[in-house]
């Protein structure tokens, strides 16, 4: 079965309700109405209803009528959520006023339901800049215990019978957010990246955290900052297959690791891989994908405390389609941890 089968199937069985706070947008409105229609997800829309029954009706979307329409400028929604949001950033000196000036955006309306429990998930980025979108994510939902960095990792979906990865899918990462993580951070990436191993992917992870060093073959601060990171993570995550620091061969070519990191517990088999940069994922991740033939689905944000991801304001309806499912997919990870 392929990866999307395999997480469609998934959503199915197990719904969640995830919030879509660009509710009149006509790329969000057609996935939405492709996955009420597929029976994966509740839908909350955020926007003003008339507003979104008439770009629905306009788009002949016949689904969206069985969507949950959120009115940001509904008093009684604002009464609901503006407390939570005070309550939240009171420490920084924000008043009630301004909390519920603050609700009343539908990306932090969006975050609040979340952190309410009255929605699973977030899906937004057609309509608004990623700092936005993760603006709202980090005041209201925040991180992980034990998390303080939010990341992202690309599932790479390799050809069939490819001898790399484990059922022909890599994770990579962080391609995405941060620029220059330090040693903890980028031990936060290795675990958070292996959380999305589980929960997205479906895969046992098996972790490396890459240099262009393999056991001291280098000497460079660079490397010291992974060889204090993989020391970090396996404090982090005793449970985790992990290791570093390692070059690519030596992490994903089992002759290369026998030769370079005998004693590696990957054994040449990682399935994820943890770039110690933004520059060295994003710039891998590009290669990968358009030298390699190979799919590269997301970015995926990972950290958070519930699922909150960013779409690219290019995206097409199958992206937004896609991203819907891998947050459903996320959030019933993180409920089962």
């Amino acid at each position: 079965m392929e990866l999307f089968e395999k997480l469609t199937a998934n959503a199915k069985a197990h719904r969640q309700r995830i919030v879509l706070p660009e509710g009149t947008e006509p790329r969000t409105l057609t996935a939405a109405d492709r996955i009420i229609n597929d029976g994966l997800a509740e839908i909350i829309l955020i926007g003003d209803p008339a507003d979104i029954l008439a770009m629905a009706s306009e788009l002949k979307l016949d689904n969206i009528k069985n969507a949950t329409i959120v009115n940001p400028a509904d008093e009684k929604v604002i009464d609901r959520y503006a407390p939570l949001f005070y309550a939240l950033r009171k420490s920084k000196g924000i008043t009630m006023e301004e909390a519920r000036l603050t609700t009343a955006n539908p990306l932090y309306l969006g975050c609040l339901m979340v952190k309410a429990g009255d929605a699973d998930g977030q899906v937004a980025g057609a309509m608004n800049t990623t700092g936005n979108v993760l603006r709202a994510a980090f005041q209201v939902i925040k991180t992980q215990p034990g998390i303080s960095v939010v990341s992202g990792a690309f599932l790479m979906l390799l050809p069939k019978g490819s001898p790399f990865g484990t059922d022909d899918i890599l994770i990579f990462a962080d391609c995405a957010v941060v620029p220059d993580p330090t040693a903890s951070e980028l031990a936060q990436i290795a675990v958070s990246a292996g959380q999305t191993a589980r929960d997205i992917a479906g895969i046992e992870p098996r972790v490396a955290i890459l240099s262009f060093s393999t056991k001291g073959s280098a000497k460079h601060d660079r490397v010291n900052k992974v060889i204090e990171a993989t020391k970090i993570a396996k404090e982090m995550a005793p449970n985790l297959i992990l290791d570093g620091e390692l070059q690519a061969d030596a992490a994903i070519v089992p002759g290369v690791s026998q030769t370079k990191a005998p004693n590696s517990p990957l054994s040449g088999r990682a399935n994820v891989l943890v770039f110690p940069s933004l520059e060295v994922g994003n710039i891998a991740y590009k290669l990968v994908q358009r030298l390699g033939g190979v799919q590269a689905v997301g970015p995926v944000l990972q950290g958070l405390a519930a699922p909150v991801n960013d779409l690219s304001r290019g995206c097409f309806p199958e992206d937004i389609y896609k991203t819907i499912i891998m947050t459903c997919n996320q959030a019933i990870g993180l409920k089962n941890h």
